[in-house]
């Protein structure tokens, strides 16, 4: 497209777009996490428009404003799926999709169905759904996913935070988020009425299809992992590599916590470029 998206509507609901860098360049289509908004990639998002990408960062379900339905079905995979699929087919070319931790998760799933608008994947510490699954049964994953039981009761969560907030930035902090980080997830994702839409996103969860778990991936896929993550685990990111059947590699960055776009971003353009084949020149 040669005008910017601002924008875009699927199923009655409207998605808000940060789109930035030159509009005649290669898109990378960024899906940010949990509790987190497009405004976790404007590191990365920089960079890679100094390099010639245009990038095109949207809020997803539950996150926009406008696009926050209510009940747990309403954020089961295959409609988060859809909405970036929507995306996609707005920009009308294919894109190199980028996401991390849930955006990661979506990311997996456009590429394995939709491999004609995906030029190149990038996961960023998610690993692929199926390997997820299986490292919850051959490591301390489910250990570590316990967090996942805790969001799935309706309304107790979102009333745990409000009453203690301490506690759960308390955890996001232990899990590498600095103050300013913090003080993102308070406006942006508290005071903007987006936590239960957030929340969601795990509530739906249990209506995932074992088709959607288990599609590989056919497109350049690199997988990005960090050694500080204290959410995800090794033993998925290795097993991933199962589930594609295209051009493969894990990289894993040391030192770094789960929130690799913050704190990695120029590395993690980097990884992103070459993934696309921009490096060389190519797109």
């Amino acid at each position: 497209m040669s005008t910017r998206i601002e924008s875009y509507s699927r199923a009655g609901l409207m998605f808000r777009v940060r789109d930035t860098g030159p509009l005649d360049g290669p898109v990378a289509v960024l899906l940010h996490g949990f509790p987190q908004t497009s405004s976790s990639w404007s590191g990365v998002a920089a960079l890679l428009n100094d390099r010639g990408v245009r990038t095109v960062a949207p809020d997803q379900r539950g996150y926009s404003p406008e696009a926050r339905p209510r009940g747990r079905l309403a954020y089961r995979s295959s409609e988060l799926t859809a909405d970036v699929v929507a995306l996609l087919l707005e920009i009308g070319r294919p894109v190199h999709l980028v996401g991390h931790d849930w955006g990661a998760r979506v990311a997996w799933s456009v590429a394995a169905e939709h491999p004609d608008l995906v030029a190149s994947l990038t996961a960023v510490s998610v690993p692929h759904p199926a390997a997820f699954l299986r490292s919850m049964l051959t490591s301390d994953q489910a250990l570590r996913s316990y967090y996942m039981a805790i969001f799935q009761p309706p309304l107790l969560p979102e009333l745990l935070i409000r009453r203690r907030p301490g506690l759960f930035y308390g955890l996001l902090q232990k899990s590498g988020m600095t103050p300013e980080m913090l003080d993102d997830v308070r406006r942006e994702i508290i005071d903007a009425g987006a936590l239960t839409g957030a929340l969601d996103w795990y509530r739906g969860l249990p209506f995932s299809s074992p088709k959607e778990l288990t599609a590989t991936v056919s497109v350049p896929t690199t997988l990005v992992w960090s050694d500080g993550d204290t959410a995800l685990g090794r033993r998925g990111a290795d097993l991933s590599h199962d589930y594609v059947t295209g051009r493969y590699r894990l990289e894993v960055l040391t030192g770094a916590s789960h929130w690799i776009p913050d704190e990695r971003a120029a590395d993690l353009a980097d990884i992103i470029c070459d993934t696309a084949g921009l490096a060389t020149g190519t797109n």
